[in-house]
């Protein structure tokens, strides 16, 4: 089977169990998911089969939105409420300064934390910490879209977040908390969107393993969505018959005699004969087309859109 696949992954499951349920549902090897949640985290993961795995770093690369809880007042070694407590303070931070936590929004920097896979020297910053070693950590960027406290009072609340890929929610709140002279620890956080997929886009695992229970592992065909999916947001470029064998067969094409939605300077859904997507695509300063990533031939098809 070859599409995606949006799951809310529940608390306590990594992001791979998810990914090995997944491929034992759907009988196939070929799976891979679009970014990591934490275990103590829900919500929504994109998990992309067969030929849809071509595309899985479009999606990690996407914007994201979370719902995130917070404490002010207390910190832990993970940044988050599992971990084991640190500091402990009982300075009061009042409603309004919510106001500030809001104005909080482009680029920052942020030290990944020691309990997270980032790697230093080969080895996962999480596997370090678990023997209690902590070493030096180089700044990332990220860039904060927007913020908004939907909720707050008595030290704690709720925010959303709109952020870019490689956020650390959790270094967000405690980096906060210590601006403030507070500390501050990530209570409970939700996914609720990643790239164009939302929690409406979601399947909970134990209704897929109830329907293929019922109906079998090809009722599942049905759930999956197209690549072409992922890249909504940008225009097509439709492929004439001659035009798809050439792609087919690796011959460059002129850019110029494929039909466009639209002329611009980005990237294109390239859309063969039968109107599967084939590849993404730009308009080369040659007037040539310059294949970005070739989607090989997925078995999912678009509609018609006349």
């Amino acid at each position: 089977m070859d599409g995606i696949i949006c799951i809310y992954k529940p608390q306590n499951f990594t992001s791979f169990d998810v990914v090995a349920i997944v491929r034992k549902l759907f009988k196939t090897r070929k799976v891979g998911h679009g970014g990591t949640l934490d275990p103590m985290a829900e919500g929504v993961l994109p998990v992309f089969l067969g030929s849809a795995t071509r595309v899985v770093d479009f999606q990690i690369d996407n914007d994201k939105e979370y719902v995130a809880g917070f404490r002010f007042g207390v910190t832990t070694n993970t940044q988050d409420i599992t971990g084991e407590i640190v500091s402990v303070s009982d300075r009061y931070i009042s409603r309004n300064k919510m106001i500030f936590i809001e104005r909080k929004t482009g680029e920052i920097e942020q030290i990944p934390p020691m309990f997270s896979a980032v790697q230093v020297d080969g080895k996962r910053l999480y596997e370090l910490a678990r023997k209690g070693e902590e070493v030096e950590r180089k700044p990332r960027k990220a860039i904060i879209h927007s913020i908004k406290v939907e909720h707050y009072a008595d030290n704690e609340g709720i925010m959303r977040v709109n952020c870019s890929k490689g956020t650390y929610i959790r270094t967000l709140i405690h980096d906060i908390g210590q601006e403030f002279g507070a500390g501050a620890v990530m209570t409970s956080l939700v996914r609720t969107k990643s790239g164009v997929f939302t929690t409406d886009d979601c399947h909970k695992i134990d209704d897929l393993r109830e329907l293929v229970k019922r109906e079998g592992a090809e009722a599942l065909r049905g759930l999956l969505m197209p690549p072409d999916k992922l890249f909504e947001a940008y225009p097509k470029a439709q492929l004439d018959a001659v035009q798809t064998d050439f792609f087919k067969n690796g011959v460059r094409l002129a850019a110029d005699r494929i039909r466009f939605e639209r002329i611009y300077n980005g990237t294109y859904r390239l859309y063969g004969s039968d109107r599967t997507m084939v590849a993404l695509a730009q308009i080369a300063e040659d007037h040539s087309l310059k294949i970005i990533q070739r989607l090989g031939a997925p078995e999912v098809v678009i509609e018609n859109e006349e």
